[in-house]
């Protein structure tokens, strides 16, 4: 459960940030991984962006100014991936590595959504 990238911006957004590995993602930002109900729609921006060097590249996000996320994890967007890695591994990444903050903030349009 979380938002959806909205499709239009989403080609904008990689044009801006033009994916390191070969797999764009830039996908959706994850609220609660196994809640049942939609969340509310939100303000969420690209703070910061985070890499491990190896296949797994991720934007950090704030959902209404919080970049803390309720299960303790960073909000993001997995915005690309090497072969044979996951998204899931942005969180692994985010609390190995941290993340760097960018120069200057991103709004992102998104809708809440339930996703596999």
């Amino acid at each position: 459960m979380g938002w959806t990238l909205d499709r239009g911006e989403r080609d904008q957004l990689l044009a801006k940030f033009p994916p390191k590995y070969a797999k764009a993602v830039a996908d959706h930002v994850t609220q609660k991984p196994d809640a049942e109900d939609l969340p509310a729609a939100a303000k969420i921006v690209i703070v910061g962006r985070t890499d491990d060097d190896s296949g797994v590249e991720a934007m950090v996000v704030t959902v209404d100014g919080t970049v803390d996320r309720p299960d303790g994890s960073t909000y993001h967007i997995t915005w690309s991936l090497g072969e044979g890695r996951r998204a899931v591994e942005s969180n692994d990444v985010l609390k190995e590595r941290g993340w760097q903050e960018l120069d200057h903030p991103v709004p992102v349009t998104v809708s809440p959504a339930r996703f596999p």
